[in-house]
């Protein structure tokens, strides 16, 4: 029986409960234990399941226990998964652990102290979730009071804070609440090992989300300080720690986050282990095509979604995966479109095509017309040094999801990579944003000038205006005619004394543009486009839209509709260059 297939699930659990379709990703614990760190770092693009994987190890790993102190057993949630086939040295630690799960992706807040105050929301969260330890500390009266005191404190902070006067007692507040859950993780742990008798696993998701956040938001300083407090306390000088799990979508430099937590081992997209944890493989997209019928949409799913490369293994994106499927079994939508582009943090893209400079704009030229660039990598970059230089922006943009590597190669002691735009979805971003990026800088001009050229008859000086302002932006889709239609349209839509029509029936067919006069007396201004590849095709091109002129009869439709006179131009772009010329008409088609 098709099973439902589950968009936006991230609890493991729940995901099973409801019968929801699970690529077995379940190896992924195996993986943990014989091949992680005392600290392991997973940097993943967003939306690539690292929150439904840190469930499912939680699930699987923790000895979880409800209020009432009664054990619950979720061996089940594991039948018929890969995991179950392993050895007993890996089995044997199923339920076993006290875990502490910690997410900080709602700590994307406006300021610092909405931000931090998420964050100790999640920390009391994860205390109320062990309350069941005052059963254990029976009548270990200083325990209980300590254990209470960090339980309770959202309850404290909110009677507080109705007694605050001013801004400057609320900072002040903060800063001590800042001290106090900087170690409650680490508190926390001792008390569970403590009382439980055995040594925690802590996972926390998203890490960086709240660093991401605080850089556009300006208190990344404050908020770096606070993480780093939080990271060293439980994940390097906790004796009751067993491992620790943390995942994000960047490699926040050591000296910033990680200082001096030498047991961190890094897994990034560019290491060869837990490659296939993340994300989707080739065999499994068609294990999940078949389920659902659809594996005549193979290379529909490939084109649009596939092209990352983890380690050495083809990975596609599983959340715009997913969504395709449930479109395309609901009957909601026929054809693929950007999904990922809808919840992933594009800001960056966004910025690097306003403030991008010649040398940017050629390359991003180059990777949209589906070229590769080469950089050298380094994965230790912070929020703070994106801008720095044009070489943290390409490596952010290639961990963040936004690139993928075709290739590797070492120069002195660099590692260089060969970067381009890893599949139709992705090139749709760059896409949008570079469209939207033009568009406001075309409206931001004064065009007076090209209209008087227009009105004159001016061709040459139109030419050299239209292809000054194409010089300053990037080359657009392989030379779309679609897209220099649009921009031909913005350009002369404001024309004083005339209004645009696109695409409107004159004549025996249909003209790309146009303007028709308020006035008897003015003339009607026919523009018909084409695009080239070659800069010495242009001419050609220009041939073309005169004898589409002509054939279609364009000037004589305009003339029978009781205009006073009308004036074609061909237009030919290829690449940042435009040619406009008039069409002269002999003096029997006056």
């Amino acid at each position: 029986m098709m099973k439902k297939i589950g968009v936006g699930y991230e609890n493991f659990k729940k995901l099973i409960d409801d019968g929801c379709y699970f690529v077995d990703k379940s190896l992924l614990i195996r993986d943990v234990v014989e091949k992680g760190g005392a600290v392991t770092l997973f940097t993943r693009p967003r939306r690539f399941g690292k929150t439904l994987a840190m469930s499912m190890l939680q699930t699987f790993f923790e000895k979880e226990i409800d209020r009432a102190g009664e054990w619950i057993d979720n061996s089940h949630y594991f039948i018929g998964l890969k995991i179950m086939d392993e050895r007993e040295e890996i089995l044997s630690k199923m339920g076993t652990y006290p875990v502490i799960k910690l997410s900080l992706k709602s700590a994307r807040q406006g300021d610092f102290a909405s931000s931090f105050l998420k964050i100790r929301d999640e920390i009391v969260g994860e205390f109320e979730r062990h309350s069941y330890l005052k059963n254990y500390m029976g009548a270990d009266t200083d325990k209980i009071t300590e254990y209470e005191y960090y339980e309770q404190a959202m309850v404290r902070w909110m009677e507080r804070e109705k007694t605050f006067k001013s801004g400057t007692e609320r900072d002040e507040a903060i800063r001590v609440e800042c001290s106090l859950f900087s170690t409650a993780l680490k508190k926390l742990s001792e008390f569970l090992k403590r009382y439980l008798d055995k040594k925690v696993i802590i996972l926390i998701d998203e890490y960086d989300v709240p660093l991401e956040n605080a850089y556009y938001g300006h208190f990344y300083d404050r908020m770096v300080g606070f993480i780093r407090s939080l990271f060293e306390s439980a994940l390097k000088t906790n004796d009751a720690l067993e491992f620790g799990i943390v995942t994000g979508c960047l490699r926040i430099s050591k000296e910033s986050i990680f200082t001096g937590l030498n047991n961190l081992k890094i897994n990034s997209i560019l290491s060869g282990d837990f490659s296939e944890g993340f994300g989707f493989t080739q065999s499994e997209i068609d294990e999940l095509l078949t389920h659902y019928d659809l594996m005549r949409d193979r290379d529909e799913v490939r084109d649009w979604y596939d092209g990352y490369l983890f380690g050495n293994k083809s990975i596609y994106n599983p959340w715009s995966v997913i969504c395709y499927i449930d479109e395309k079994i609901n009957g909601k939508r026929l054809y693929p479109r950007p999904y990922w582009a809808n919840t992933s943090s594009n800001s960056i893209v966004k910025n690097m095509i306003e403030k991008a400079d010649e040398n940017v704009r050629n390359e991003l030229d180059q990777l949209i017309s589906g070229n590769q660039i080469e950089k050298i990598v380094h994965e230790d970059i912070t929020y703070e040094d994106i801008d720095r230089s044009e070489g943290n922006l390409w490596n952010f943009l290639f961990f963040t999801g936004y690139l993928k590597k075709i290739s590797e190669s070492m120069l002195d002691d660099d590692i260089v990579i060969t970067l381009t735009i890893p599949n139709r979805e992705v090139r749709s971003i760059y896409s949008n944003h570079i469209r939207e990026w033009f568009d406001n800088k075309v409206k931001a001009l004064d065009f007076g000038e090209l209209y008087r050229a227009l009105l004159d008859r001016n061709t040459e000086y139109m030419s050299d205006y239209i292809s000054e302002i194409l010089s300053k932006s990037i080359s657009y889709f392989d030379g779309s005619e679609s897209f220099y239609h649009g921009y031909m349209l913005q350009l002369l839509s404001n024309v004083p004394g005339y209004f645009a029509k696109s695409n409107r029936e004159v004549g025996n067919g249909r003209p790309d543009i146009v303007l028709y006069p308020n006035r008897a007396k003015d003339p009607v201004y026919i523009f018909e486009l084409k695009a080239r590849k070659k800069f010495n095709e242009m001419e050609d091109g220009i041939e073309e839209a005169f004898l589409q002129i002509r054939d279609m009869k364009y000037i004589e439709g305009a003339l029978e509709e009781g205009y006073v006179d009308a004036i074609a131009f061909g237009v030919c772009f290829c690449k940042k260059s435009c040619i406009i010329r008039e069409l002269k008409r002999q003096k029997q088609d006056n």
